[in-house]
């Protein structure tokens, strides 16, 4: 007996049902509002309806011609839209995700307590932000709302606009990228901050803050590589730029932020660091020698990363088939100096840092202090420098600081003393040279010191001690390079962070004196040399010089190792 056709209806019924209950089970993506809106057009295209559509008949109207509504009014619902402040006038430091942390973290007892705790975090935070640093106000830079100019090819620098920052406090965005970062991190169990902390309330992280909004170059003296808490504060304020960008309708170039590591386990670190962010919009690739070149040329061509992690060796690779654009890139942190130069990767890495067009913000983490790792810090970093350190120490402050020791007879310092200056120029008097500091006593010989650069075309600048000397005669016509001296009393009270060289003619200040100077001197770049000239007389101080030098990994000439023996 034939079936009727309820019953083949039915049964074709029972069949889609299947379908679609499968469909939905595959594809969890899809949301059942979005599904139903497939199934209806499916069924408008094949001429079938509903029993219910099939029942209700409606004629066309004006606002539905083609009655595709079938008489179904359409309702406006009332939308009060949310009227959100500019992110330049945001001064957030805490939100509602900070706050839980902080209850997570603290574990009071007493709710008055906590408050007390919360407060008390507040107020430290805005102690260190309105702490306006040194190196900001050399830079010129209002500490309110300042607009950059942008130039060039990329990043921060590299678009044709004006980007308006407030350099008050980080912004919100910033503070929830942060959070972002603890909750998926503490979470994984990858950190376990001692203090238990939240990350916004870092030192460290506020003083880079600073640093990179006043677009100085970072030098970072406190370890071989970086840690998880500054990880995270660097790739925050990268994604706050961004953002920034965004909101000022300026295109960002792929990528916008740099990090070379030297291994894949340095790589895996820094992308888990990263990957929260994927949810607001950062998207991050690592390029290593763990995948095939292949596998990641074609990644790079379905994806536009905002943030790159690479290694030298396999960046190189690509950059010379020409699969991956640096053009762009506003920010570069080279992570772990000594380690590159264990693996012979200077090259490579000035080969990336010349392939990158504009002006690009870097953050260079070393603390080696041999020769060759001062030449390639000297190479990465060529403007305004801030060292950033999180110790005291006498090798973290005087890092990228040549420590000259000429070893010279009574007679010969005068003569030897106008060759270290003739060097420090270059052999031209140039007034655009380096600034220049000597050192010296009290004692009526340092005026022949004075004559002699005034007789070689020098001129003594007027906050010197023997300014009135050096000043009495001058040459006709002739630009001199001002050179500053000041006596040992002065050390204390003078800002030697502005004098890239500095001349001690004589060893007759303390081992003490010695150490401030160097841990004082050229603090805005990385071209400090420190000369001194050591006689037999000096014997006394060659023992503790002699540490020093060894301590900082400096050259020990073997006339001053002898006095220190004997």
């Amino acid at each position: 007996m034939a079936k009727g056709d309820d019953a083949v209806r039915k049964k074709q019924n029972k069949t889609n049902r299947k379908k679609l209950r499968k469909n939905d089970q595959s594809s969890s993506a899809v949301s059942a509002r979005v599904a139903s809106i497939i199934a209806a057009k499916k069924r408008r295209h094949s001429g079938k309806r509903r029993k219910c559509q099939g029942m209700c008949f409606s004629l066309p109207t004006l606002d539905d011609p083609f009655n595709d509504r079938n008489g179904a009014k359409t309702f406006e619902r009332k939308t009060t839209k949310k009227e959100m402040l500019p992110r330049n006038h945001e001064k957030v430091f805490f939100n509602e995700t900070s706050k839980e942390t902080l209850r997570n973290s603290e574990k009071v007892d007493n709710p008055g307590q906590e408050k007390e705790t919360v407060t008390s975090l507040k107020d430290k935070l805005k102690k260190s932000l309105t702490s306006i640093n040194s190196t900001a106000q050399k830079s010129q830079i209002d500490p309110g709302r300042k607009k950059t100019q942008l130039n060039g090819n990329g990043g921060v620098y590299g678009h044709h606009g004006q980007v308006s920052e407030n350099l008050d406090c980080p912004s919100k965005y910033l503070i929830q990228c942060l959070n972002s970062i603890e909750n998926s991190l503490r979470c994984d169990g990858t950190y376990n901050n001692e203090e238990d902390k939240p990350l916004f309330v870092s030192t460290w992280g506020v003083e880079f803050w600073k640093c990179y909004s006043a677009r100085k170059d970072i030098l970072e003296t406190s370890g071989t590589s970086s840690t998880i808490e500054q990880i995270a504060w660097m790739v925050s304020s990268a994604a706050d730029s961004i953002s920034r960008k965004d909101e000022e309708d300026l295109s960002v170039t792929s990528p916008f932020l740099l990090f070379l590591v030297p291994s894949q386990v340095k790589a895996t670190q820094v992308r888990s660091v990263c990957r929260p962010l994927k949810v607001l919009g950062i998207h991050t690739v690592s390029i290593h020698p763990g995948a095939s070149l292949d596998h990641q040329i074609e990644g790079l061509k379905s994806s536009e990363p905002e943030f790159m992690i690479a290694t030298p060796e396999r960046l190189s690779e690509l950059l010379s088939l020409k699969a991956v654009d640096l053009s762009g890139v506003s920010l570069l942190v080279v992570d772990g100096l000594e380690s590159f130069y264990k693996q012979g990767c200077f090259d490579k890495i000035n080969s990336i840092r010349q392939s990158m067009s504009g002006k690009t913000h870097t953050v260079v983490f070393s603390d080696c202090y041999r020769h060759a790792c001062v030449r390639g810090l000297q190479n990465l970093l060529m403007g305004s420098v801030h060292r950033l350190s999180l110790n005291n120490s006498v090798t973290g402050q005087s890092a990228c600081i040549v420590q000259s020791v000429n070893i010279c007879l009574m007679k010969e310092k005068l003569p030897k003393a106008i060759q270290v200056l003739d060097q420090a120029y270059g052999g031209r008097l140039r007034p655009q040279a380096s600034k220049v500091l000597y050192i010296v006593g009290k004692d009526n010989k340092h005026h022949k010191l004075v004559n002699a650069l005034k007789f070689k075309g020098y001129s003594i600048s007027p906050d010197s001690v023997f300014s009135e000397v050096g000043n009495s005669v001058e040459s006709k016509g002739r630009a001199r390079p001002a050179v500053s001296m000041i006596d040992i009393d002065q050390i204390g009270t003078t800002e030697l962070g502005e004098y890239e060289v500095v001349i001690i003619p004589d060893m007759t200040l303390s081992i003490e004196g010695y150490v401030q100077i160097l841990t004082r001197m050229a603090r805005y770049t990385v071209n400090g040399v420190l000369h001194s000239l050591f006689t037999r007389e000096d014997a006394e101080l060659a023992g503790p010089l002699t540490k020093i030098l060894e301590q900082c990994g400096q050259a020990v000439p073997d006339a001053l190792r002898k006095m220190s023996f004997s």
